[in-house]
């Protein structure tokens, strides 16, 4: 029995945004399932790093979603007194994007869901939710229900139920996810329960060179922070503490106080947005993928917000999970393929979140002599450094015997500004999404008809800086050239999501080829070839 549908994406935030838009570019039959109505139309993520803006690259239109963007080169932790504790550098660039930024999410998901509207093979149901999940050996079984907005906000009659079929579902419904619950999944816990309250604010006047950072209050009397959001926004937020009046904190007389107090602002320089108290969390599903449906974003992860991962990470799920389902779905690779996702997915996640607990506990010292006894540690340098930035360390990457990945393996892949022909700009641009091949030379001089009908059937890009070549690529702002003798390469083997497979001379390159072909599993070749393919 052929299902309806290949994916359906249950969430329409970041991380479904992100999954639907890739999954529709490479040409499958998509239907998304949104309980709300409308896109959520508010900043909850204010910042989105290099990496991630690469993503949104791949996803939408990049100019649109950082329209208001504003590079962020500063983070600073501040201890009771206000003093300089510690001085976070984000500055320099990634991924062909500034390192950091400071952005208004509707702008993102707007950029995205504009892409979704344009493709005909993706279908995008808002206000209608999962109600009911069923698998089946080849394909999964959904019942979807309109929700009512009216005052009740409830769930219309049954008598209007839809049932459709996918070949696989995706979880990306958020930290309450219906789909994980239905599939009986539990979650570990990292004990986290922060109430922070929120106050979002539109700049009436430019505020200052001091709003332009992002900026930690590590003060036990009251924790609190603000950031930038974009350019033509601020962020301020205050710890809820016991023996606060919530009720009291999330109203407008609150909030123009602590701003008087505080900041020194007032009407005539911000009007209030938002005004919400959040609870943070840090938990993790304890499987992401059961059969035919797989769990991503806050589905899957939750964190709090100290290290402004926590969009970043569900976006990254959502890159992640489209280039393997494209080549399982399109045969070429193997079913099998899908269980390296949360192989690699999780330990990133779990950096990522550990920080952010510690950091949070760091922020959120409510003992006076236990905050002045931190900020002494940090006076003296006396606190342990931060972890390196994840990277992948498992699953699709190229290994050595010992099972560690290769040099280079598993970290992000370089994006400049080329141009090929009268065409210039960034890679990803010029070329699409997919595979990526980079070499200093032909890479036909070492790759035989097998390699590279193998490229081929996966759409691979080949690109050398070797003028002249078929291949050849004008290396604009030295991007690659630059990239290849720091790491003294002479090719790299990207994935989709942009993490190496692997790298090294071009001797290697067919190794490094061979070796793709094997860790995917491949089990046919496909009667189609994805866009951007440029052998």
């Amino acid at each position: 029995m052929s299902a309806d549908f290949d994916v359906a994406v249950v969430g329409y935030g970041p991380t479904g945004l992100v999954l639907s838009s890739l999954l529709g570019r490479a040409g499958h039959r998509v239907v998304v399932f949104e309980r709300w109505p409308d896109l959520y139309g508010l900043p909850r993520l204010t910042h989105i790093d290099g990496e991630t803006a690469r993503i949104v690259q791949a996803a939408g239109d990049i100019e649109f979603a950082l329209r208001d963007a504003s590079p962020k080169q500063v983070y600073e932790w501040r201890g009771c007194d206000g003093e300089l504790l510690l001085e976070v550098d984000w500055s320099g660039r990634s991924s062909g994007f500034e390192a950091h930024y400071s952005m208004y999410q509707p702008d993102i998901e707007s950029a995205i869901d504009q892409r979704i509207r344009s493709y005909p093979n993706v279908e995008v149901n808002q206000g209608v939710g999962v109600v009911a999940v069923e698998q089946e050996p080849d394909q999964v079984t959904l019942v979807v229900r309109p929700w009512k907005r009216d005052r009740d906000e409830q769930w219309a009659s049954g008598s209007e139920d839809r049932t459709v079929t996918a070949r696989y579902v995706v979880g990306a419904d958020g930290a309450n996810s219906f789909v994980r619950n239905a599939l009986g999944v539990e979650r570990s816990d990292l004990h986290v329960e922060d109430r922070w309250l929120n106050i979002d604010t539109e700049c009436l006047r430019p505020l200052g060179p001091e709003f332009e950072v992002t900026r930690q209050y590590c003060d036990p009397a009251h924790p609190n922070m603000f950031m930038p959001i974009g350019r033509s926004r601020q962020r301020f937020e205050v710890a809820v503490l016991p023996g606060d009046d919530p009720e009291k904190m999330e109203s407008t007389e609150f909030a123009w106080s602590w701003f008087r107090e505080r900041h020194g602002l007032g009407p005539d320089d911000i009007r209030i947005l938002r005004q919400i108290i959040y609870t943070f969390s840090a938990r993790t599903a304890d499987r992401w993928r059961s059969g035919r449906v797989l769990l991503a974003g806050d589905a899957a992860h939750t964190m709090p917000p100290y290290m402004g991962q926590g969009a970043c990470s569900g976006m990254r799920d959502g890159i992640a999970l489209a280039w393997k389902l494209d080549l399982v779905l399109s045969g070429r690779a193997g079913h099998g393929l899908l269980d390296t996702y949360e192989t690699e997915r999780r330990p990133h996640v779990e950096v990522i979140q550990r920080c952010a607990v510690e950091l949070g506990r760091v922020a959120n010292l409510k003992d006076p002599e236990a905050a002045a006894a931190r900020d002494a540690a940090f006076r003296r340098g006396d606190i342990p450094p931060m972890p390196p930035f994840p990277i992948v360390t498992t699953g699709v990457i190229a290994t050595r015997e010992d099972g560690t990945p290769q040099s280079l393996a598993g970290t992000l892949s370089p994006q400049g500004v080329i141009a090929v022909g009268d065409r210039v700009g960034r890679f990803d641009d010029v070329f699409g999404w997919g595979f990526v091949v980079v070499t200093t030379t032909d890479p036909r001089a070492v790759l035989d008809a097998d390699h590279l009908a193998f490229l081929n059937s996966l759409g691979a890009v080949l690109a050398t800086t070797e003028p002249g070549s078929a291949h050849s690529i004008t290396d604009v702002d030295g991007t690659y050239t630059d990239y290849l003798a720091a790491h003294g390469i002479e090719a790299f083997l990207a994935r989709p999501d942009f993490h190496l497979y692997g790298a090294g001379t071009m001797h290697e390159l067919p190794g490094l080829v061979d070796g793709l072909r094997a860790a995917l599993g491949t089990v046919g070749v496909p009667t189609r070839r994805s866009e951007g393919a440029a052998l």
